[in-house]
């Protein structure tokens, strides 16, 4: 029987949920001023060059323009690149808005047009004649690649390639089965219903309180205070609500710097709302080219694996993700070669996007693992079993936990893998042609130092707080849970604050940390409250839990009982008053353990099984079907997890059928930049989707046992689309999106 109040690992509305649906949730854009101005962004029309003339004076005699700022009137700000680096920046010089002439990127901001009125703001933009000299852009990753290069400085947070072992290009040579191929994934803007904008309220004592699009508000707050000299007690970031991000905001984009800028300078406040169009012009998951060669025996036992990489990258920064180690990762294999490089091309730096480096290193080592599968007749989910990673190979480590043994078992017995005619072509279903196909997935089980704060008050009602974000993934409710859960209070009884600098200390949101991370630290503040309400208690005058230890009692309904006689109680209220106390306040950290750390490897595994029908004369695709089981330690909520999960896959599919930033190399633009010609997955694209939770014990990570599910549902599923598209037709495209016009060309 559920114990009252127990509710980790039971699915639970959104405690938000009321707040969303009936506009009661503010973002960025939609926060209040007296004496809101609006400003609208002036972008480049060039990829590269710079800016012989700016003409705002047609801008500035509209009624109601405040001001036209360029880089020849801009208020002066840090010099220093560290100035302008964020938390989550890679090496390099940060773009800085509106910093010179120079034109970079097109797209780049080169003015900002603020005034009283939106309208007349957007009209004014429309006047700002700008004149420019070019210069050669070269945005071609085809061209630049034999310029590739192994970054000098390493990013934070991001592992490099492992050094070689064995000798994989001398087995791979003598291998007698060989697959070696070239994999591609296109350019990919994030593209969340909210557009990026922030609301710079202007304080009368010259502070600000800054509503901002982003995935880290002190992150943004230390950015703001840093480039513009001002001390963290001046600038208050606040976004309690950030409708999608999908790591776009990570870093603070610049309408945060021009929003801010124009606030400063005007002494009022300012509102600056990127356009979809603008939404294509910072960054995005870059190009990336992926070689791989892998060498095995008739039975499919791997003897050679190499996975080579490179991705485009900014000419001002480096930026890099993890893509080539999962190969390594997944499968044993006693000779490896790993290599990473970068190629600069006249574009904004690219950003974290969902699953960064994973979602494209999964889908090529798993496409090749695939046709692995076909050149040596084996099942490729025996396949997988045979290659089976018992450790992590690369840094000699143990594993916390692995399920993927049973992702693969019960992903397969919920699709009816067992049904599937091997041979290419052999399956249909009237005049589409069925194909079946399967991947695994990976992704880091990380936690972050991140703190938070409980308060309990003598109604019985319980505060828990932090910085940490809320991206949409249903945060505000599994820390309601854990906090309830802890202090045996209903749910109902607990406000979670979260989205504002002035909390307590925490990263960014991303990397499917935060669930750990902000999770542990609510627990272990509410812990600490749990023990100041116990002492009271047994100090009471004739308490019966006097001689009882913490172990000994229960707390549940507001009330701290003996475990073995429930009648033996005292009520929260009571030990409170009794110790003369009107709320009890704890604030406490959580950090990952550094020994396991340096020991263990955590990561979340999934088995993705995909069935598509294909058109045989229109070279239509529908995925039909898919069964995702996924191994991610304690499930807090089975509702919002479902929903990661489904969310994940979707993005997944966008990734191997539809989303394509194409870039004209003419002009160094992207030209689809609206979401009429950026495709991505609506409605009519998916169809049933099966998210199957694995048991997986998980003790080592943190107290909770918590992997995250943010990203793991996109990885693997462009590779199980794109082996079932192979199983349909027995056409093998490597390249994704996989459109019509590469299946029937």
């Amino acid at each position: 029987m559920q114990q009252p109040n127990a509710y980790i690992g039971t699915p639970q509305n959104r405690v938000d949920g009321r707040a969303k649906v009936t506009g009661g949730a503010k973002y960025a854009a939609e926060f209040e001023a007296p004496d809101l101005a609006f400003g609208i962004v002036v972008s480049s029309a060039i990829a590269k060059g710079r800016i012989k003339s700016i003409d705002t004076s047609a801008a500035l005699a509209v009624p109601g323009v405040l001001q036209v700022f360029t880089h020849e009137n801009r208020p002066r700000t840090a010099w220093l690149d560290r100035n302008f680096r964020d938390e989550t920046a890679p090496p390099g010089s940060p773009f800085r808005p509106l910093y010179d002439d120079k034109v970079i990127y097109s797209g780049q901001p080169v003015a900002l047009v603020v005034a009283e009125e939106f309208e007349l703001a957007a009209h004014a933009a429309s006047l700002v004649r700008v004149e420019y000299e070019t210069e050669p852009h070269m945005t071609d990753l085809d061209l630049k690649r034999s310029e590739a290069y192994v970054p000098p400085k390493k990013r934070s947070g991001v592992k490099p390639p492992p050094s070689p072992r064995g000798d994989a290009e001398g087995v791979f040579a003598q291998a007698p089965v060989k697959v070696h191929a070239e994999y591609r994934v296109a350019i990919e803007h994030h593209n969340p219903m909210e557009t990026h904008a922030s609301t710079v309220v202007y304080e009368d004592d010259g502070t600000l309180t800054i509503h901002d699009k982003t995935q880290g508000a002190q992150n943004s707050q230390s950015y703001v205070a840093s480039v513009f000299g001002l001390s963290s007690s001046q600038v208050r970031v606040v976004s309690p609500y950030i409708g999608g991000a999908f790591g776009s905001g990570l870093r603070p984009q610049y309408q945060l710097f021009l929003a801010v800028m124009a606030a400063l300078e005007l002494k009022r406040s300012v509102r600056v709302v990127l356009t979809r169009d603008q939404m294509f012009t910072f960054g995005f998951r870059p190009l990336t080219i992926q070689t791989i060669s892998l060498g095995a025996n008739p039975d499919g036992k791997l003897l050679s694996i190499m996975h080579d990489a490179t991705q485009t990258t900014s000419t001002f920064e480096d930026y890099q993700e993890v893509v080539v180690n999962w190969s390594n990762l997944l499968y044993h294999c006693d000779n490896v070669k790993l290599t990473y490089k970068l190629a600069q091309v006249d574009t904004y730096t690219p950003t974290d996007m969902r699953a960064p480096g994973a979602a494209l290193g999964v889908a090529a080592i798993e496409t090749a693992m695939d046709e692995l599968a076909y050149a040596t007749g084996i099942d490729p989910v025996e396949l997988r079993l045979r290659n089976y990673a018992e450790m992590d190979e690369a840094d000699k480590k143990s594993f916390t936990s692995k399920e993927l043994r049973a992702c693969y078992q019960l992903g397969a017995e919920r699709f009816g893998w067992e049904k599937r005619n091997p041979e290419p072509r052999s399956m249909r279903d009237g005049r589409e042609l069925v194909g079946w196909g399967m991947a695994s997935g990976v992704w880091e089980a990380i936690m972050q130092k991140t703190a938070a704060r409980a308060v309990l008050t003598q109604d019985g009602n319980l505060e828990v707080a932090s910085a940490t974000m809320d991206i949409g993934t249903g945060t505000y409710t599994i820390l309601t849970q854990i906090a309830a859960e802890t202090l045996g209070l209903p749910m109902t009884s607990v406000a979670t604050k979260i989205g504002d600098s002035s909390l307590p200390k925490s990263p960014v949101q991303g990397g499917s940390w935060t669930a750990a991370s902000a999770g542990s630290a609510v627990q272990n503040a509410c812990l600490s409250v749990r023990e100041q309400i116990f002492k009271y208690a047994r100090q009471m005058e004739s308490s019966p839990l006097a001689n009882a230890s913490i172990e000994q009692v229960t707390f549940a309904e507001g009330r701290i009982h003996l475990t073995n006689d429930p009648s033996a109680s005292v009520t929260f209220a009571e030990a409170m008053q009794a110790g003369g106390v009107e709320r009890i306040e704890a604030e406490e950290k959580a950090s990952p353990g550094m020994l396991t750390s340096m020991r263990y490897s955590g990561y979340s595994h999934s088995a993705v099984f995909a069935e598509v029908k294909v058109d045989e004369e229109l070279g239509v695709i529908r995925v039909t079907r898919i069964v995702t089981a996924v191994a991610a330690g304690t499930i807090l909520n089975p509702k919002t997890a479902r929903s990661q999960i489904l969310g994940g896959v979707v993005f997944g599919l966008g990734m191997a059928l539809e989303e394509e930033s194409m870039l004209d190399h003419n002009l160094g633009r992207f030209m689809n930049h609206n979401l009429a010609e950026y495709h991505v997955p609506v409605n009519a694209d998916v169809y049933d989707i099966d998210v199957i939770f694995v048991s997986e014990h998980e003790e080592m990570l943190n107290p909770l046992g918590i992997k995250g599910l943010g990203e793991i549902g996109v990885v693997g599923t462009a590779a199980a689309i794109g082996n079932a598209i192979f199983h349909a037709t027995g056409k093998r495209i490597r390249e994704y999106p996989i459109t019509i016009d590469k299946l029937l060309g």
